[in-house]
């Protein structure tokens, strides 16, 4: 009667252990991607780029017809351009010109 126990119960430990099996060898969900817009704006004065990503807008680059290209820094863009000591937004929605591309 022993030997008819045995074959039973290690059959129930390895039906036990199959669902933890498969769940290991299962892929890993990964997180979705941004949703990432790049918005293109122009009119006979400038022509304006923006990026954003997950609806906030991180780059706004404008090139004017005449004139040199400049950005504007959007709100919580990540950079850290004070514009005083006691400033609480800093320098957004102020131009920036780039003097060197690399």
């Amino acid at each position: 009667m022993k030997a008819l126990l045995r074959p039973a119960a290690a059959l129930a430990v390895l039906s036990a252990a199959l669902p933890l099996a498969a769940q290991t060898d299962a892929p890993r969900q990964l997180p979705p991607e941004p949703n990432v817009q790049h918005l293109v704006t122009e009119d006979e004065g400038a022509r304006i780029e923006e990026l954003r990503v997950r609806g906030q807008t991180q780059r706004i680059h404008v090139q004017p017809r005449k004139g040199a290209a400049y950005e504007v820094i959007p709100e919580g863009g990540g950079r850290d351009i004070s514009a005083g000591p006691s400033s609480s937004r800093g320098a957004v929605g102020q131009r920036v010109w780039n003097v060197f591309n690399f």
